[in-house]
């Protein structure tokens, strides 16, 4: 039965439409998997693209949110809050305790 398909695939009228179809077949094979600009080197590249946007959205909420700091330090009762509060700091007379939890 397969050199039945075999013959008629290759018969004259037939064998013009196979080779198409083989080398169209092969051509498609290889752009997706083997070129070097295949699919697959594609969605890798797309995955890389999502995780650096990703990345950049993270980076500039904590861009806005350190502006916000900085506007809010322009105050200088705010600059002494947040000095105590952050890095221990204190005025010249007096004494700091620092009770941990």
């Amino acid at each position: 039965m397969s050199l039945e398909l075999v013959k008629k695939l290759f018969h004259k009228t037939h064998v013009y439409k196979t080779i198409y179809v083989v080398i169209g077949l092969l051509f498609a094979v290889w752009m997706l998997f083997f070129d070097s600009h295949s699919w697959l080197i594609h969605r890798e590249l797309n995955t890389e693209i999502d995780q650096l946007e990703k990345k950049r959205r993270d980076l500039e909420e904590k861009i806005n949110a350190d502006k916000l700091t900085i506007q809010q330090l322009e105050n200088i009762d705010s600059l002494e809050k947040f000095a105590r509060e952050n890095y221990g700091h204190k005025r010249n007379d007096e004494t700091v305790f620092i009770i941990e939890d």
